[in-house]
């Protein structure tokens, strides 16, 4: 049967109702950033009750809106091109490349490697993107055989690395070897689980260490008691005031974003992916208006700084 002739001619944008959802939902933040309601204010006149009103659109706002318009577009973009199975690159990322050079080292030697999902619960957004990280790794372990121990602040997130390190082991056809004695809930007290860990580090003396997620004043304990075991580190948070302490601890530290890009980076499912690459193009838009915008100050090209002073 035929396709029909307007099916054909759309075709391009024929995408699931979900995407269909989000790009109305762009598309509806788009008109609303550049929205200005209708207000009242009083006449130049004081004498004669009159009032002038605003219009829709805010003019001013008009370099909001493309930007909003350019960085949906590269986003569904590169959703689509994820979809149909086009080959697309990221970025690399030397802390998630490491994965297999530690946990190999960690088979070579005969000892476990240690994964901490950060300090916080399953509420926090690091948590979950260390949790992530946590199925791979779990799967990779599972691969090389080498026990795998999961430390964690909270009974949800324990509960939570059980049922994510079983899966992986299920997956990597080693079900047998999943022992949920080896993750374990600790405390919610932030120095005594950072002793805890220290310790753990100390006295198994691990091969690898994985400090994934959300930290604060306890970080540097615990990096630094893996450093002087001699342990492969890697380490990742968004929190910007630790991130000097896991570079100068720890062997390959995820900064910030790279923390959540990780799932993207490493299970490549292609929604992720699309997403993760429309940001990075979107980043790339937003480098170069910024090369553009020192050129324009320093050649004094007023008309293009005017267009991004919004009142």
């Amino acid at each position: 049967m035929r396709t029909p002739l307007i099916r054909r001619i759309i075709h391009p944008f024929f995408i699931p109702v979900r995407h269909r959802i989000l790009a109305l939902l762009l598309l509806l933040s788009c008109f609303f950033a550049t929205i200005s309601f209708a207000e009242t204010a009083p006449a130049a006149d004081t004498t004669v009750a009159a009032t002038a009103q605003k219009g829709w659109f805010h003019s001013e706002r008009a370099n909001v809106l493309i930007f909003l318009i350019v960085i949906s577009g590269l986003v569904l973009t590169f959703l689509m091109l994820a979809r149909k199975g086009k080959p697309l690159t990221l970025r690399r990322i030397g802390g998630l490349d490491a994965l297999d050079e530690a946990i190999g080292r960690a088979a070579e030697m005969g000892k476990p490697i240690l994964f901490v999902p950060g300090s916080m619960d399953v509420s926090s957004i690091q948590t979950i993107a260390a949790l992530s990280i946590l199925e791979v790794v779990a799967k990779k372990s599972a691969n090389y055989e080498v026990p795998l121990d999961v430390m964690t602040t909270y009974p949800l997130v324990m509960t939570t690395a059980q049922e994510t390190v079983k899966n992986s082991y299920l997956a990597a056809g080693r079900p047998d070897f999943y022992n949920p004695d080896r993750i374990r809930y600790i405390t919610d007290n932030q120095f005594a689980f950072a002793s805890a860990v220290a310790g753990h580090m100390v006295r198994e003396k691990t091969a690898a260490n994985f400090l994934l997620g959300e930290f604060y004043a306890e970080s540097l304990l615990m990096s630094e008691a893996g450093n002087a075991t001699g342990a492969i580190q890697i380490a990742g948070t968004a929190q910007p005031h630790q991130l000097p302490f896991f570079l100068a601890s720890c062997d390959y530290t995820l900064m910030s974003e790279e923390l959540f890009a990780a799932s993207a980076y490493l299970t490549r499912e292609p929604n992720l992916l699309g997403t993760i690459l429309g940001q990075d193009w979107s980043k790339a838009v937003f480098a170069a208006t910024m090369l553009v915008g020192i050129a324009a100050a320093i050649w004094g090209w007023g008309d293009f700084i005017n267009w991004f002073n919004v009142e």
